[in-house]
Formats: structure tokens, C-alpha cells, sequence
């Protein structure tokens, strides 16, 4: 079993190990304290090279490859999911979108700004009545001289509310739908007709929030598209696949720490007369979450493997990350069970809230369920 992509990654990976223990720990705890993203978090990702990985050094990135960037998300996922979702943002869903399928005017446009952390990103597919059913979406794109006028609404949209461009689907031709019926646009902040109406957080970190978007005879021109119209959909679900794969690196660096935290006040912590690490209780549920978290990782990295090789994704992705989610969410089960009263008061130990933060995994990229059905539709074709 192979614990490492290859030897390349596994030295960035100690580069990162030491930068996030180091620096962003730190900032971890004040993101925690006060709800809110300091600049220092962007200022340090981008001095460490983060910013912008998968973009090409003519836009101002790594030109880095999908292997690097997991890794990358693994050791970020140790710290604070926060960090995980400014590296998306410069270069997960829509960076990337913009990459593969806009026009040259429209990289020019937004890559540098993005992979310098300049300017911020969205993905806008979720509605209130199209979350995993995402071909239901009502948000509808009509044409109109010289471009679109688009109405509907939006919600649960990740960092909506501060990025300077979404790239949204919406319906353009209601009788195709999913097959050639829904496009991809760029929104641009401060676009008439545009509004954030709401920013709800969650269960996770105060810092994470999520924008409602409402749309009322809100003009887009004809440059505003990103790829073809009709194939917005198609484009949606390949910047998942790929989503899917930084997903599941997070998931694996929150259990790989949670582990790592229960191995020590495990070791330290004693009740009647003996520490935590000799009763067999204990013990049992550190084996089990290092078996678990050691089968994903050698899996995902697996699938990068291939990947890296010239093999397509594919459905292996719906395989990984149903994996790694629903495998991290029992490892933080276990490491506050652990951790006891320690584990369950906010200010102290991280533990209590790496469970709510990864709880959202099982969730966002694709619910469990649905990779279920993603994965049992190929075992039946």
C-alpha cells in the first residue's frame, strides 16, 4: 500500500506540514475567535506560492497539477477549513471553469486577479428547489439584443457575498434542460439587477459563510458566457469531478490531525490511575480510524495516479469522496468521544470544531447519497 503520490509530493508535503504548523495555526485560532478571515490569511498563502495553483504561470499561477493540489488541500485541511476554500476560490470551480472554457479576453480578464488573490471567485448552481437535483434550477437566462436577461435566485452559495465573479448556470432553453438547455455565465459584482439578499452560516466555522442570490431582469452580454451556450450543465458536473478530488484531500488532512490530537490526550490523559492509551476501548477506536483514514488515502492517491498517468477521473471520484467523507465524519465522531468534556467546549481544543466543520462534507460537492447513485448507475450500465 502506497502512502505517498511519489517522492516530489511527499517532500512538499513536509514543506507544507512545517508552513501550516508553523503560520497558520495560529491564524486558525484567531478565525475561530472573532468569526472573521483576517488578511493575513490570504497574505500567507499567497507568499507560501497557494494562490492560484492550477493556473498557468502566464496568468500569475503554479501551473500546477491535480496530485499537487490535493496534497496542497490535505495539509491545509489539518489547520482550518477556511484555508481550504481560499485555495478553491483561486483555483477550484470557477478558476478553473474560466480556464478550460472561457475566451482568451475572459482569462486576461479574471485569472491574474484571481490567482493573485485580488480579486475572489464564486460557484453558483444551487436553488432552493435544485440542490442535488441541480437540473431542476428555475434561475432562467433569456435572450435579448446584445445578451441575456437573467431572473431567479440563488442560495448556499459558498463566499458569494465578497467575490467579484460568479460563474452561474441558469436555464436558457427550458425543454432541454440538462441535455443543452442550461449555460454557464460569468456574473460580475455590482451587475444591475443583481443582489445579495441573504449570507447564512452553518454549523462550521462562523467565518464560512453562504449567499442567497437573487436575480431581477439582470442584464449579461453576449461576452458574459463562458464556453458554448447550452453546455453549461456538462460543464458544471466536470468542475465537480474535480472538486470532488480536493474535497476528499481536505477530509483526509482533517482526520490525519484529529487522529494525531486523539493519539496525544490519549497518551497524556489519565483516569483511574491509568492513561487513556491503555484501555482497550481506546485503543480500539485509534485502530479503527487509522485503518479507515489509511484505506482512503490509498485510494485517492491511487486514483492520482492514473490520473496523472493520462486516465480520465471518471466515476472513481463519486468513489473517493463518498469514501473520505463518510469516513472523517466517524474518525471526528471517535476523536471527541476521546477527548471527552475536552472535546465538546468551543475555545478550547480544535476537536469540537473540526465536527462541525466536517460535517459539511458529506454534504457539499455532491451529497453522500448522491455519489451513491453516481456509483451504482455504472455498476448498472
Amino acid at each position: 500500500m502506497r502512502l505517498e503520490i511519489n517522492d516530489t509530493l511527499a517532500e512538499l508535503r513536509q514543506q507544507l506540514r512545517g508552513f501550516v504548523t508553523a503560520r497558520l495555526h495560529t491564524v486558525a485560532a484567531e478565525i475561530d475567535r472573532t468569526g472573521q478571515v483576517p488578511d493575513a490569511a490570504w497574505d500567507l498563502m499567497r507568499d507560501q506560492g497557494l494562490l492560484g495553483m492550477l493556473m498557468p504561470a502566464q496568468y500569475g499561477g503554479m501551473d500546477a497539477d491535480l496530485p499537487t493540489y490535493c496534497i496542497a488541500q490535505e495539509e491545509l485541511g489539518r489547520s482550518h477549513r477556511v484555508f481550504t476554500l481560499i485555495l478553491d476560490y483561486t483555483s477550484g470551480l470557477c478558476p478553473t471553469g474560466i480556464l478550460k472554457l472561457g475566451t482568451e479576453a475572459q482569462r486576461e480578464r479574471w485569472l491574474p486577479g484571481l490567482a493573485s488573490g485580488r480579486l475572489r471567485a464564486s460557484f453558483g448552481l444551487t436553488e432552493p428547489d435544485a440542490g442535488s437535483d441541480a437540473a431542476a434550477m428555475k434561475t432562467r437566462a433569456t435572450k435579448a439584443p446584445g445578451g441575456w436577461v437573467l431572473n431567479g435566485r440563488k442560495h448556499w452559495i459558498s463566499g458569494a457575498n465578497k467575490a467579484d465573479v460568479i460563474m452561474l448556470m441558469a436555464v436558457t432553453d427550458p425543454e432541454k434542460r440538462a441535455r443543452g438547455g442550461i449555460t454557464a455565465f460569468l456574473l460580475e459584482k455590482g451587475t444591475p439587477g443583481f443582489e445579495v439578499t441573504r449570507v447564512d452560516t452553518t454549523i462550521g466555522s462562523e467565518a464560512i459563510e453562504l449567499a442567497e442570490l437573487t436575480f431581477t431582469d439582470c442584464f449579461l452580454p453576449d461576452d458574459a458566457v463562458l464556453g458554448e451556450v447550452g453546455k453549461g450543465f456538462a460543464a458544471a458536473m466536470g468542475s465537480l469531478t474535480h472538486g470532488r478530488m480536493g474535497v476528499s484531500a481536505a477530509c483526509i488532512g482533517a482526520a490525519d490531525r484529529l487522529l494525531e490530537m486523539s493519539i496525544e490526550h490519549a497518551k497524556n490523559r489519565t483516569t483511574f490511575g491509568k492513561p487513556l492509551s491503555e484501555r482497550q476501548a481506546i485503543q480500539w477506536m485509534l485502530a479503527d480510524s487509522a485503518v479507515e483514514l489509511n484505506a482512503c488515502r490509498a485510494f485517492m492517491y491511487e486514483v492520482l495516479r492514473q490520473h496523472a498517468a493520462g486516465a480520465e477521473l471518471g466515476q472513481a471520484t463519486a468513489q473517493v469522496k463518498l469514501m473520505c467523507s463518510e469516513m472523517v465524519g466517524r474518525v471526528a465522531d471517535r476523536a471527541v468521544q476521546i477527548h471527552g468534556g475536552a472535546g465538546l467546549v468551543r475555545g478550547g481544543l480544535p476537536v469540537e470544531r473540526f465536527y462541525r466543520d466536517i460535517r459539511h462534507y458529506r454534504v457539499g460537492e455532491g451529497a453522500s447519497e448522491i455519489q451513491r447513485m453516481l456509483i451504482a448507475r455504472e455498476l448498472l450500465a
